[in-house]
């Protein structure tokens, strides 16, 4: 299923269109969770909470295209977010092949991803489990020419020089100070976010991930492809947490014909600050009594 490789717990999986590298955690005779990291985050988002979860299962996050050690998606054109149901569609269409997939976890680009694909193909996922995530972000559609012009002049300014040099110490505060993200947390993600050459780091990102991308969906677009979404999902905030990710969760929940809505003490990364509580609501919610 996945190529190990001499680091600890370190795995690479080839899917027909693109290779991806991740971390898996526990033995191989458990029950396996797929985990799904955020927007520039990676595998190691998830190294807290998995020390908790391997104890009763194996869990498998992997890196996704551009993030931590995967592959890049070819060509210089723009992202869009509805390639990575492709690449989930991919990545468990190759799990299952040899062996059964207990749960989805995903954390917030991971986690409306992981929503959105469990809404068309429910009979692929056993359980889902969001992390402030809900459903896909969206716009007014008059928002739609403003944001392709932007994306547009994004990528044409996109300077295509070599990846300078950088201080680990000074990006380490820097996404301390843009995200609010715990020092030894964002000292994690952003270690498996960089390469070492010579004593120096360089950024191993796709640069293009922090473009905008040309088109969102609208409000009647995400509820067409989420309305009813029938996997059934445990919802974890935190009390702290990153409200446009989750602000629709009142209006939306009904959506939801099986979900379960959990908030913690913490802030948008909560499965790594309190990754004890939100193992424990995990755990009850996979395996109940």
């Amino acid at each position: 299923m996945w190529q190990s490789c001499p680091a600890k717990n370190e795995v690479v999986i080839a899917l027909p269109h693109i290779e991806l590298t991740g971390k898996v955690w526990g033995a191989d005779d458990k029950p396996l969770l797929l985990a799904l990291h955020g927007w520039l985050d990676n595998a190691n988002s998830f190294e807290p909470l998995a020390q908790y979860l391997s104890q009763h299962y194996q869990v498998l996050a992997i890196d996704w295209p551009g993030h931590g050690g995967s592959q890049h998606r070819p060509g210089g054109y723009a992202l869009h977010w509805v390639d990575y149901l492709f690449d989930l569609d991919a990545l468990i269409e190759h799990i299952t092949a040899t062996r059964p997939l207990h749960a989805v976890i995903g954390h917030s680009l991971g986690g409306l991803i992981a929503s959105a694909y469990t809404a068309s193909f429910p009979e692929r996922v056993r359980q889902l489990v969001l992390i402030e995530a809900l459903i896909p972000l969206s716009e007014p559609e008059t928002n739609a020419r403003q944001r392709l012009i932007k994306s547009v002049l994004q990528h044409r300014q996109r300077p295509g020089s070599p990846a300078k040099a950088i201080c680990i110490d000074a990006a380490v505060k820097a996404r301390v100070k843009l995200t609010g993200l715990a020092e030894p947390w964002s000292r994690l993600i952003l270690s498996r976010n960089l390469t070492i050459a010579d004593d120096l780091a360089y950024w191993r990102s796709d640069p293009r991930l922090k473009l905008d991308s040309p088109m969102r969906l609208g409000p009647l677009h995400v509820e067409g492809l989420m309305n009813p979404h029938q996997c059934p999902t445990m919802l974890i905030v935190g009390d702290k947490g990153f409200r446009p990710m989750t602000r629709h969760q009142q209006d939306v929940q009904h959506w939801f014909t099986n979900l379960t809505q959990v908030e913690l003490p913490g802030d948008h990364h909560l499965h790594m600050g309190n990754a004890v509580d939100v193992a424990q609501h995990i755990l009850a919610c996979l395996m109940p009594e």
